[in-house]
C-alpha cells in the first residue's frame, strides 16, 4: 500500500463507513467478514476507539494546525495494537495552509508504519502540496436508498413517513406496541415488509454511527436521539435478527410482534 490516500467522493459519510470496512480488512486478525462479531479490533474500530487508528474532522470551519499536531504527537510511538497505524482526515479540503505545512513533513516522511486517508467531496479546494504527496482515489456512490431497495422513489418516500410514525408510537409514545402493528404494517405483504425493516434497520444504523461519532448535526428522526449506543446496537442486532426470519416459514402478524415487544423490553432498560 501506499502511505497516504486522497479519496475524492461525491458521499463523504459513506466513503468513510466503506473505508472503516477496508481498515477492518487490513487490521482483522481473522478472516475479514461484514458484521464481524469474533475480532476485537473490529468491534473497537465500531465504537472508534483503536488506539492505532485516529479519525480527525474539522473543529469548526476548520482542520486546525493543533489538531496534526497532536496527531503527530500519538504516531510518534510505535503501535503496541497493529502492525500499521492508520489515520482518516474527513474534510481534507477544509486542512488551511498552516495545518497542511505541519502535516506535509509527516506525509513525506511518515514515522513507522503509518497509512493515511484523506476524504474530500471537494478535491479542488484540497491544496497542492497535500495532494501531490498522495495517490488519488475516486470513488463514487449512488445517492438514492431507494434504487438499493429495488423500489421506486414514491414507494420509498411513501414508507418513510409511515415509518417515521411507526417508530414514534413505538419509541416515543411506549404504549399499546402490538395495536400499532395492525394499525400500520400488518396489511403489507411480506416482500413489502421486508424492505420496510430494512429501512429501518438503516435508520437505527445511521444513529449508531451518529452516535458513535458524536455528530449531533444529523436531525432527521430527531426522537431516536434520547437512545444510548448500547440500547441502538441491541436494536440493530434485533432487526438483523428479524430480517433474517423472514426468510423462514414464519407466520409474519407473529413476528411484527415478537419485535415490538423485544423494542419494550430493550426501552425498560434504558
Amino acid at each position: 500500500m501506499a502511505h497516504a490516500y486522497l479519496i475524492s467522493t461525491n458521499n463523504s459519510e459513506q466513503c468513510y463507513k466503506v473505508l472503516l470496512n477496508v481498515i477492518k480488512n487490513i487490521f482483522c486478525v481473522n478472516e475479514f467478514s461484514f458484521n464481524c462479531n469474533k475480532c476485537s479490533l473490529c468491534h473497537l474500530i465500531d465504537i472508534n476507539n483503536l488506539p492505532s487508528l485516529k479519525v480527525i474532522s474539522p473543529d469548526g470551519s476548520f482542520i486546525k494546525k493543533e489538531q496534526i499536531m497532536e496527531l503527530k504527537k500519538i504516531f510518534s510511538k510505535e503501535s503496541q495494537y497493529t502492525k500499521e497505524s492508520i489515520y482518516i482526515i474527513k474534510e481534507a479540503e477544509k486542512m488551511n495552509k498552516e495545518s497542511a505545512n505541519t502535516m506535509l513533513k509527516f506525509l513525506e516522511e511518515p514515522e513507522g508504519n503509518v497509512i493515511g486517508f484523506f476524504i474530500t467531496n471537494n478535491e479542488d479546494n484540497v491544496l497542492l502540496t497535500i495532494k501531490s504527496r498522495c495517490q488519488t482515489l475516486k470513488v463514487n456512490f449512488s445517492n438514492n436508498e431507494y434504487e438499493d431497495l429495488n423500489i421506486n422513489e414514491e414507494k420509498y418516500n411513501e414508507y418513510l413517513d409511515l415509518i417515521k410514525e411507526y417508530l414514534y408510537k413505538i419509541e416515543v409514545e411506549k404504549k399499546d406496541l402490538i395495536l400499532y402493528n395492525k394499525e400500520y404494517l400488518v396489511n403489507f405483504e411480506k416482500a413489502d415488509l421486508i424492505i420496510i425493516f430494512k429501512m429501518i434497520l438503516n435508520i437505527y444504523k445511521q444513529k449508531l454511527e451518529n452516535k458513535i461519532l458524536n455528530n449531533n448535526n444529523n436531525n432527521n428522526f430527531a426522537f431516536l436521539n434520547i437512545l444510548d449506543i448500547n440500547n441502538l446496537k441491541n436494536k440493530v442486532n434485533l432487526l438483523i435478527e428479524t430480517i433474517q426470519k423472514t426468510s423462514y416459514n414464519i407466520n409474519m402478524e407473529l413476528l411484527l410482534d415478537d419485535f415490538v415487544l423485544e423494542v419494550e423490553a430493550l426501552n425498560e432498560t434504558l
